[in-house]
């Protein structure tokens, strides 16, 4: 396992807890916090990005957070106060401070949550609703999650603060497999299975599944396994809804290989070093198999 020393008294598989107000559960984050890599190789931060991005980069806030603050003069680069998050920096050589504290790149940190119901997947909600940083730790450097689940929706949920893997995870030519249960309310029959895989019309064109599958059934229930490997907004639903079918619950269980496992609801920790390097190859793979499609 990767580590890097926090000076936090952890234990040897400690956990610590915080708060996770509405949803009455005591969201932990466990383990000796094997996702924190490396800062980026020399090679890497030779490259002139603008202001707004290189402060992304440095894994200091989102890059719409630094646009922010770039227009509101709280950023200076080299020492002068620049308003334009387009500035160009050079992050190998070029000196950026906000509020006057000079901003390093952080260790790369790469975490799974287990999301909760609703919460919200942003930093902040123009409504008040709680949101997913109520289950991280007030102490961490700034994450950010990787792509959304719903306020409705439940499970795997990666959270980094290295927002050039983020955004190979979620690019549509990546391809990376994401698997959902999804407990509906209706008795499935087998053509629907087949519109799923086919393609089904919705208010946001034709979208379909990968895979599906029927897990178990009742009376009045079914819970279905759907494979997705676009990343289409709200797509399970709409596609569901288009059917007719209404929505109980949905739970993503898996992104790639990394599986939620047992990880508690509002339950946080760091991926391994097997883990993240599980992901990086199933997404070279996928890649691979879309060009050869």
């Amino acid at each position: 396992m990767l580590g890097l020393s926090l000076g936090l008294n952890l234990g040897e598989r400690g956990m610590l807890p915080v708060r996770c107000c509405t949803v009455k559960r005591l969201c932990t984050i466990s383990g000796d916090w094997p996702g924190y890599h490396g800062s980026m190789p020399p090679s890497k931060r030779s490259r002139r990005v603008g202001l707004a991005r290189a402060l992304s980069k440095l894994g200091y806030c989102s890059r719409a957070r630094a646009s922010d603050l770039i227009s509101a003069g709280r950023v200076t680069l080299n020492g002068a106060q620049r308003r334009d998050p387009e500035t160009p920096v050079d992050l190998a050589t070029d000196r950026i401070q906000v509020d006057g504290a000079s901003i390093s790149g952080h260790s790369k940190l790469y975490l799974m949550l287990n999301k909760p119901r609703g919460l919200v997947t942003s930093a902040a909600d123009e409504k008040g609703r709680q949101t997913i940083y109520s289950c991280l730790r007030p102490d961490l450097p700034w994450v950010g999650p990787v792509g959304r689940l719903d306020k409705a929706s439940e499970g795997l949920l990666l959270v980094t603060n290295d927002t050039e893997w983020a955004a190979r995870v979620l690019a549509p030519e990546t391809h990376l497999e994401k698997t959902y249960h999804v407990q509906v309310r209706a008795a499935i029959e087998p053509g629907i299975i087949r519109s799923l895989t086919k393609g089904v019309s919705t208010d946001a064109g034709l979208l379909r599944a990968r895979s599906a599958s029927i897990l178990r059934h009742g009376t009045h229930n079914t819970w279905l396994e759907i494979v997705l490997d676009e990343g289409k907004n709200r797509q399970i639903r709409r596609m569901l809804q288009a059917l007719g079918i209404e929505v109980l619950r949905l739970v993503r269980v898996a992104i790639g290989p990394l599986a939620l496992g047992d990880l508690r609801k509002g339950g946080s920790r760091a991926l391994t070093a097997e883990e993240k390097h599980a992901l990086d190859t199933a997404m070279e793979r996928s890649q691979i198999r879309a060009l050869r499609r």
